[in-house]
């Protein structure tokens, strides 16, 4: 089976290429590099032993995307592609919604044309606004998320749900993201993000190979248990194997179902880096700074659906997160450049 990885040279695509590989699927790689890097995919090929076709482009290029279906017999896609900034998409909300939204209607547009109808949609927990019942599960109403980005998430899951009523040929599975970390236990692979990280865990991991001086919290007057944030974090190794879960279970069924992907288990920022210190025996100085225009104080799943429906769930624990993502910044102090 062929699947197209759009966004696969980034950080959870290129991870996906891997589970995807080990899985026995053929994948094809679209990504137009403004968050990943031609690097990751020539390290998958490394960690596989598999030549990976990779093209680079942008999905909103209808001609582009329908000459990559012409030249390969796709048979589901698996769509990362998009901009990710909590931060940046408040500050460019447009952007996000001609990135995220736009190209997610260009993509299905393609998709419908070359006949194929299996997607998988990386979407997130933001859907669910700033919620106070936790942990989060699935029969949730979405919310009224607090930043563009996760805003443009809910209006691509709303648009797919949409489109899997209007024609029973879709076949959507909707994965919502809590905090993935981590690496490949390789360690040739792992989030490289470009300028100053936007989040936690490769922040820390910068801080602790001396790249950045310090950690900035943001903020530490949450009430939780010691002030700051508290996400559900979980092993990016652990996060991909769910979308070949998904894929298989798309492969029986019909119509669009929505799957939270998570640990079920909350950490506050101060817990990461004592985790973080522990394991790399590195000191993490930091500070406080007031908290980031759309946080929200406490986020976790329910992952209880995952289970029952895709027989998944996460295996990897906080120490497999963090060991692992040390072990990549250790190999990788500058990332992939």
């Amino acid at each position: 089976m062929n699947v197209l990885v759009t966004g696969g040279a980034g950080y959870i695509g290129s991870h996906a290429l891997v589970a995807l590989i080990e899985a026995n699927y053929d994948v094809v790689v679209l990504d137009n590099l403004i968050n990943g890097s031609a690097e990751a995919v020539m390290r998958v090929e490394k960690i596989t032993q598999r030549k990976i076709p990779f093209y680079e482009g942008d999905i909103r290029d209808s001609n582009f995307l329908n000459s990559i279906f012409k030249n390969h017999d796709i048979d589901v896609v698996v769509h990362f592609a998009g901009l990710k900034s909590v931060g940046n998409s408040v500050k460019n909300p447009i952007e996000y919604f001609d990135f995220n939204v736009n190209g997610t209607i260009s993509l299905v547009k393609g998709m419908e044309l070359a006949g194929i109808y299996r997607l998988v949609f990386s979407s997130s927990a933001t859907v669910y606004g700033d919620s106070s019942i936790m942990p989060l599960h699935e029969d949730l109403p979405t919310g009224e998320p607090k930043n563009p980005y996760g805003r443009s998430k809910l209006i691509i899951e709303q648009m797919l749900q949409d489109l899997a009523k209007s024609n029973s040929r879709w076949s959507i599975g909707l994965l919502r993201y809590f905090n993935p970390v981590g690496a490949h236990e390789s360690g040739l692979i792992g989030e490289s993000p470009q300028g100053t990280p936007n989040n936690l865990l490769p922040y820390v991991a910068q801080v602790a190979v001396r790249r950045l001086p310090k950690l900035a919290i943001f903020g530490n007057d949450y009430d939780t248990i010691d002030g700051t944030g508290i996400r559900d974090y979980i092993h990016v190794m652990d996060l991909v194997e769910g979308h070949v879960k998904a894929i298989k279970k798309l492969e029986k069924s019909g119509g669009l179902k929505i799957w939270n992907l998570g640990t079920g288990k909350g950490y506050s920022v101060l817990e990461m880096v004592d985790a973080f210190e522990s394991v790399s025996g590195r000191n993490i100085p930091y500070y406080f700074q007031h908290r980031r225009e759309g946080d929200v104080a406490v986020c976790w799943a329910d992952v209880s659906l995952a289970e029952i429906e895709l027989g998944w769930r996460a295996k990897r624990d906080l120490l497999d997160m963090v060991g692992d993502t040390w072990r990549w910044q250790i190999q990788n102090p500058e990332g992939y450049r």
